[in-house]
């Protein structure tokens, strides 16, 4: 390859903001117990970063292609740093919770500019070899990041998980000064900031209310008023993309069916695969009594398996429609999420190994084909607009699960204990509990609880994949009947 430089200070950034969607996991319970921090707090430590993520990255993906794509990668490096710092300074849970926000900011700035970057340095068959690279270092920092977080938390601490980003920024920051060319979209071009506000109201009110409702109740006002507002900033969102010169989405591919699967494929897919997973940990630490290692360590059936499937659909499965490949892994990571409801007050973490060797089976599937069938659904001067959405949906339906599955976990709870205690185990607080209830109903209660919000993870990733499998077969492109070959165009934006 002509330079790795560009390649390793890309996928150094990559791996840092992904990692960090996963770190935290498994320090939850210690973070709960340093900052005092409720099941809310915890819920936004995880969302705060995902849902920023997840609001920015089509808006700061069109502004890095007019400002420059390395000077807005680089400033996505520094605040992102900055903000691991403020991460590990936190004094409170309101403190970490803004912290992890503005990760999430810089987050954005460098994984909207990620793909381009390479897309501008590498052709051809160079591409294809960095964008493989990309690809397993995006994946393997998702997989090493629970058990990497335990291993921190027991050592050093919660807050060096945060910390460990700070050197790795700066050799990012001097590998990007030193071979990464800067480069920029086709001129003419404008930011759709108008379209950007919408979405990350609509965002975060559907969120913040999912959480609220979880607390409060779902007649709760406020719960109430931020849903309200949630589904009205959908509305501007629709009505901004239908009459903005240069959308964040164009509405006319929705006209797609196999784009509306891909969509739906990617934002089903991290919230079913991955959003019980931080309630799992809480409840392997504070009630079976493990360690933050060995709590990451359970997931090694899970991540070990998807990384060796995702090896071997890339290399064996070639060509075989995304339809099967999106469609079939949903179903699968919905059988094995099936597979760990069957939780009781006498489980211990080995009752969840055959659900998260299926999910890891699925996840194997998925993971490396659901963008690629996103892009072979819309024309290719689409494909970096589709390329984002696809990253946006994903953290979307990451940061709405975890949410959601809370509110599940906890109104289960409330059967066994009152609400108070409910939250309060859900958050975290079974060391605090154990004087006022039996072990027993403790243990019997979370496990009610996670026992629920798995079945509605399955089934909501049974629906999804059966639509999946409906709508990105329904949108098969149909062959050309010519054999003539044509030269191979570039795309004006890699996806971002």
């Amino acid at each position: 390859m002509r330079s790795w430089g560009t390649l390793t200070a890309v996928c150094l950034g990559t791996f840092m903001l992904l990692l960090d969607v996963t770190i935290v996991v498994v320090a939850l319970p210690d973070m709960a117990g340093a900052l005092h921090a409720s099941l809310g707090d915890l819920q936004w430590v995880v969302d705060g970063y995902a849902l920023a993520l997840a609001a920015l990255l089509l808006g700061v993906g069109a502004a890095a292609d007019i400002l420059g794509r390395r000077r807005v990668y680089l400033a996505g490096v520094v605040l992102f740093a900055v903000a691991s710092l403020l991460c590990g300074l936190a004094s409170g849970p309101g403190m970490l919770v803004a912290a992890r926000a503005l990760q999430g900011i810089g987050g954005a700035a460098m994984f909207a500019t990620t793909l381009p970057l390479l897309g501008s340095v590498y052709q051809g068959r160079q591409r294809s070899a960095a964008l493989g690279v990309w690809g397993a270092v995006s994946g393997g920092a998702a997989a090493v990041g629970p058990v990497l977080g335990g291993l921190i938390a027991e050592g050093p601490g919660w807050r060096w998980i945060f910390y460990v980003n700070l050197p790795v920024s700066v050799v990012a920051v001097w590998l990007a000064l030193r071979t990464v060319p800067e480069s920029r979209g086709p001129r003419g071009m404008s930011v759709d900031w108008a379209g950007t506000a919408a979405f990350a109201l609509f965002a975060g009110g559907a969120t913040y209310g999912v959480v609220r409702a979880g607390e409060d109740g779902w007649t709760e006002p406020a719960a109430l008023a931020a849903l309200a507002a949630a589904a009205l900033a959908l509305v501007v969102f629709v009505l901004v993309e239908r009459r903005v010169a240069h959308p964040l989405l164009d509405l006319s591919l929705l006209r797609r069916p196999a784009f509306v699967g891909a969509m739906l494929g990617s934002f089903a897919f991290n919230g079913v695969a991955f959003g019980g997973i931080a309630y799992l940990s809480i409840w392997m630490q504070t009630l079976l009594g493990m360690s933050p290692v060995r709590g990451g360590l359970t997931l090694l059936p899970m991540t070990a398996v998807s990384m060796v499937v995702a090896v071997l659909v890339g290399r064996l499965l070639h060509g075989v429609p995304a339809w099967l490949t999106v469609g079939g892994g949903l179903l699968l990571i919905s059988s094995g999420v099936l597979c760990e409801a069957v939780l009781d007050a006498g489980s211990d973490w080995t009752a969840l190994v055959p659900g998260f060797v299926l999910v890891g089976v699925g996840t194997g599937f998925v993971a490396p084909t659901v963008a690629g069938a996103a892009l072979a659904a819309v024309p290719a001067e689409r494909s970096g607009m589709a390329g984002g959405a696809v990253n946006t949906v994903r953290q979307l339906g990451y940061a709405l699960a975890v949410a959601v599955f809370g509110t599940v976990l906890t109104s289960r709870m409330t059967g066994r204990l009152p609400g108070d205690a409910a939250h309060a185990l859900a958050g975290g607080g079974a060391g605090a509990l154990r004087g006022e209830f039996p072990e027993h109903t403790l243990r019997a209660a979370f496990a009610s609880g996670l026992n629920g919000a798995l079945v509605v993870a399955g089934l909501a990733g049974m629906t999804a994949g059966a639509l999946v499998l409906a709508l990105v077969r329904a949108g098969r492109p149909t062959p050309p009947k010519t054999t003539d070959t044509a030269p191979e165009k570039t795309p004006t934006r890699v996806p971002g």
